[in-house]
């Protein structure tokens, strides 16, 4: 199965010449979110835990005439995100994470740097998803989105994306004073403790819903080897967005 979806997303990524590009960077394109993504329309895309770039990607092929402000907060992968975007003026990396408050945290860095969080690596996680236990650590800086972002900066519509391993509750902290400005909000969620501490689907869905967002879909749902589900991402939208 694994084999499968594997070769279906090189498939698509082969039938796409920014993709193909993309390849040559080193960034596999995460095509799995683009049925999502053109099911909306966005002018602006905050990709918050851009890693190398995967989601940017998408976004920029989806909607080539939105504006894309990504955050990262590892070195290597904020290296191969800006080469892949160099030549983008639409394109901007900030190399942090986003946190309710301004300083410095210490992440802690998978065996695959896109599994890494500020949050701890749990068992469960190296069990679910072997290759991604912790191998170091390093003290990142963290602040909240208004720290690098203006109300100016977010032409409508604009989307939210959030793929942080057990860190969206603060991440959401980190943008409550912009939250309100999006029309849609995209974030993995996990239904069991991945990350020590981390909130849960059911918190996130709980704190939208309080920020009055709806619940539109649940895509790429995981599943562990008995069949139960492990995370998914989660599609929110607010009530007044005609396209959602």
């Amino acid at each position: 199965m694994e084999f499968l979806k594997r070769a279906k997303k090189l498939a698509t990524i082969f039938r796409t010449p920014r993709y193909i590009t993309g390849l040559r960077y080193g960034v596999a394109a995460a095509v799995e979110h683009e049925p999502v993504l053109r099911s909306i329309d966005c002018r602006t895309v905050v990709d918050i835990g851009a890693n190398r770039g995967q989601f940017s990607l998408v976004s920029r092929e989806c909607y080539p005439a939105a504006n894309i402000y990504a955050y990262e907060p590892l070195t290597g992968p904020a290296m191969q995100f800006r080469r892949l975007f160099e030549n983008d003026s639409r394109v901007l990396l900030n190399e942090m994470a986003i946190s309710p408050h301004s300083g410095f945290e210490k992440i802690h860095i998978s065996a695959r740097d896109d599994s890494s969080s500020l949050m701890n690596i749990s068992p469960l996680q190296s069990k679910i998803f072997p290759g991604t236990e912790e191998v170091s650590t390093q003290f990142v800086q963290v602040g909240p989105l208004t720290q690098t972002l203006t109300v100016r900066e977010i032409a409508n519509p604009a989307l939210l994306k959030i793929d942080v391993q057990g860190y969206e509750m603060q991440v959401l902290h980190g943008c409550a004073e912009l939250l309100d400005l999006f029309a849609y909000v995209y974030v993995e969620c996990s239904f069991v403790e991945l990350y020590a501490g981390q909130g849960l689907a059911d918190e996130v869905i709980l704190f939208l819903q309080n920020k009055d967002y709806v619940l539109k879909g649940v895509y790429n749902m995981t599943y562990d080897r008995d069949g139960c589900a492990i995370q998914g991402d989660f599609l929110f939208a607010r009530p007044d967005v005609e396209n959602a």
